[in-house]
């Protein structure tokens, strides 16, 4: 379950790097403007925004990388806090941003938080 569960955890610390580069990199690129649902103009404008959340989620992915390496307790710890802090985030994104930051982070962050605490 340990393997199921730190798998389920990298999954989650890739989706955060990617929107790291998404805001911090790319958010005035269509690709960037697709995924967000945002305007040329509007990019332009929030690309200070965009790169401050990116950096945010930037430490989202640091705490999840981080209880991979990590080894004892403090790799649970890390894990458990980084999946929490995901799922709190997402959660508000999803109430005040767009539906879709529901799929794309609270339900992976939480399943990836029940295989951690199924491992134990």
């Amino acid at each position: 379950m340990n393997v199921v569960a730190n798998v389920l955890v990298g999954i989650v610390a890739l989706i955060h790097l990617y929107i790291v580069v998404l805001e911090m990199f790319l958010w005035t690129t269509p690709r960037a403007r697709a995924s967000f649902g945002t305007t040329e103009e509007f990019a332009k404008e929030s690309s200070a925004l965009a790169a401050n959340q990116g950096l945010y989620n930037g430490f989202l992915a640091a705490a999840l990388i981080w209880g991979l390496i990590a080894t004892g307790g403090t790799a649970w710890q890390f894990k458990i806090f980084g999946l929490a802090c995901v799922i709190v985030a997402g959660l508000y994104g999803t109430a005040t941003a767009s539906k879709k930051i529901f799929f794309v982070q609270v339900v992976p962050g939480t399943l990836a938080l029940i295989a951690v605490l199924l491992a134990g």
